[in-house]
């Protein structure tokens, strides 16, 4: 389980505990959570895509105020049970997390759960022994920052290779440490980095 220091900020996680309660018991308490929880997907659905400061405005409009009267609602149904009870923990496992959880209102760079981190990262997990052969912790943190790199590039529409690649010829023939941000994977054009390479 997440640290308390570092607590889990991901909804997929706190509405798991409650789909699994319902999937067990039927509960109409975990029923109306996960209802509750829902109508929070659906506006991420909405504002997919939108620039942040847009998801922000519509989070503070639309999110916040939902996300209060579900904070009510869970301590008024947490009140009434048994904290031993399964349904009690699934409701303090996000009434103890509140404002980790609600940390994505107030970015829109922010995604409600961490689901696209965690399936990112399976092929990485998948090769995990390899990670037995780099030598040492610096070693270790090359590759993460590597791997980050990679990821980052992909998910700005790079080829991981060929940006890696440009941003590294560009470095090689003396681009300016003090504008590095202009070769970061969401300012670099994937064109200017084939025009870079070829």
């Amino acid at each position: 389980p997440p640290s308390q220091d570092f607590p889990d900020a991901s909804w997929a996680h706190a509405r798991r505990y409650l789909f699994d309660e319902f999937e067990r018991t039927k509960s109409p308490i975990a029923e109306e959570g996960l209802r509750q929880i829902q109508a929070l997907y659906a506006i991420e659905a909405e504002i997919n895509g939108l620039p942040p400061e847009h998801r922000h405005a519509e989070r503070q409009a639309r999110s916040k105020p939902l996300l209060a009267e579900l904070q009510d609602w869970m301590e008024t149904q947490r009140r009434r049970l048994s904290g031993k009870s399964d349904l009690g923990k699934a409701l303090q496992y996000a009434l103890g997390r509140w404002d980790a959880l609600m940390r994505y209102l107030d970015d829109g760079r922010l995604s409600i759960d961490n689901n696209l981190a965690e399936r990112l990262l399976r092929g990485i997990a998948v090769t995990r022994k390899n990670f037995l052969f780099l030598g040492s912790d610096a070693g270790g943190e090359r590759a993460a920052i590597i791997y980050t790199i990679a990821e980052t590039a992909k998910l700005n529409g790079h080829n991981p290779e060929a940006y890696i690649t440009s941003v590294l010829d560009r470095m090689a023939k003396g681009h300016l440490a003090s504008r590095i941000d202009d070769l970061l994977p969401w300012n670099l054009r994937p064109e200017a980095q084939a025009v870079a390479v070829g």
